[in-house]
């Protein structure tokens, strides 16, 4: 246990110094430093940034739990999903939204349909990506839980100071490097538990014995069925196509080739990485076929790896953690400062928006710490909370606005889409009405295309100005 715990500490040990590095030697210390690393990011390091974001609590002790143990194969479309968004946004749009050369994603809102379209989108985010900051804090703290199980608020407020702390130093300098290294960690540990949890379980044969072929049934099985695929693929997939976190990479890519070969490696790199993650939640199934299915991945390390392993590989989880946190933090306090404080105090020098964001982190990070700690629901609830939010308010308007002109869609239409679709996949979230998980998104298209047409008439009627 003292082994493990060095290692676990010797990781927290890195990730700090990195960030201190980049304070001293006053990498952060400008607005194009701090939220997008001088846009100097080169390919090999915006995709293993990249990679580490999207592999984060979900794709690792939620997929092993929520996906592999109680779906089996199936399970995998949690981060196929993302496989499919992040194809569409390689060919598509990356090249486009690293064209436009700025630091949000509600900035290109703002582009498209102006201010209070911005500001809406702002607001959405903020909250949403509080309950995804609070869910990777609630997985570090499962992970962390193995080797410290004395206390599981300590647990999560361990790992949420560490990755404040280096993103308050180093912002986006020492996230993209810290990402990088994590990347790499998370990738070894996952294929060395999937290899030793795999021998103990009799490797494929055995599960197939213990589980039966419903375990194995894709892409759909019992339980799992084409409009929960579908629902999946569009309210988490959507996310990479039109995610801040993702966005906040590509902004930081050295060029428009940098933004999009990367979300294509990363794209194919996840594909293994899901199935991977599956099965080790399958096989926890055949080992501990009595625990909580959300407990799958922690029961795994503590019971089956050995001394020193085990402490590895939770070092590799608390980077998939940590490395989708980090982003998700920067991002959410970035909006705050330029989107939100910008365009309410417009008119701030750069370095009362420096301020404002590092003020950011610390409160935005201490209040998902808080609902991490006060929350019952589990990793993927949570997670799915928020990016129905999210999805249902956000995404269609901005890839409309791509199209604006070509669609007729404006900034009436836009804010009315964002507020009505981000606040109705909330009530049916919270509400946990079945089958509605599109009701949101539904309303977010009605909304777009209605009122945009309706005020356009008005405008031709000189009613309105649009």
């Amino acid at each position: 246990m003292t082994a493990d715990l060095a290692i676990v500490g010797v990781y927290f040990f890195i990730m700090l110094m990195v960030g201190l590095w980049v304070y001293r030697a006053g990498r952060a210390s400008r607005s194009a430093s701090f939220f997008v690393a001088d846009r100097k990011g080169s390919s090999l390091l915006i995709t293993g940034s990249l990679l580490a974001t999207v592999v984060g609590a979900s794709a690792t002790v939620g997929m092993a739990g929520w996906g592999g143990y109680l779906k089996g194969l199936s399970g995998a479309w949690w981060l196929l999903a993302g496989t499919i968004g992040l194809l569409v946004l390689s060919v598509f749009w990356a090249r486009r939204v690293r064209g436009f050369g700025l630091y949000t994603l509600p900035e290109l809102v703002g582009k498209q349909y102006g201010k209070g379209a911005s500001l809406f989108a702002s607001v959405v985010i903020v909250v949403s990506w509080v309950g995804v900051i609070a869910a990777q804090i609630s997985a570090a703290g499962a992970v962390l839980g193995v080797l410290i199980s004395d206390s599981s608020t300590l647990t999560m407020v361990i790992p949420a100071l560490v990755f404040m702390a280096y993103t308050l130093l180093g912002a986006q300098y020492s996230i993209i490097r810290t990402d990088f290294i994590q990347s790499g960690i998370l990738m070894v540990g996952i294929l060395v538990v999937l290899f030793l949890v795999l021998n103990k379980a009799g490797w494929i044969g055995g599960l197939r014995d213990s589980l039966g072929p419903e375990y194995f049934s894709f892409p759909v099985r019992e339980g799992f069925g084409w409009y929960d695929l579908i629902s999946l693929l569009i309210l988490t997939g959507a996310t990479y196509v039109v995610g801040p976190d993702i966005y906040s990479r590509l902004f930081c890519a050295e060029n428009e080739n940098v933004a999009r070969v990367s979300a294509l490696r990363v794209a194919l790199i996840i594909v293994p990485l899901a199935f991977a993650v599956v099965l080790i939640g399958m096989a926890a199934k055949v080992l501990f076929p009595d625990i909580s299915f959300d407990q799958a991945f922690p029961t795994v390390i503590r019971e089956t790896l050995p001394l020193g392993v085990d402490g590895l590989v939770i070092a590799a989880l608390l980077a998939a953690v940590m490395s989708s946190a980090d982003t998700c933090l920067l991002t959410t306090s970035t909006i705050a400062a330029e989107d939100v404080w910008g365009q309410v105090f417009p008119g701030t020098g750069e370095a009362k928006r420096l301020a404002v964001s590092r003020v950011g982190i610390v409160v935005i990070g201490t209040a998902a710490l808080m609902v991490a700690v006060e929350t019952s629901r589990g990793v993927v609830d949570n997670l799915l909370l928020a990016y129905t939010v999210f999805t249902s308010g956000v995404v269609i308007p901005v890839l409309a606005g791509f199209y604006k002109d070509r669609l007729r869609v404006n900034s009436w239409g836009a804010m009315a889409a964002i507020l009505g679709g981000g606040a109705t996949g909330l009530v049916v979230e919270l509400k946990h009405i079945d089958n509605l998980d599109l009701l949101g998104l539904g309303v977010c298209v009605v909304l777009l295309f209605t009122v945009s047409w309706v005020t356009r008439a008005l405008a031709r009627e000189n009613r309105l100005a649009v």
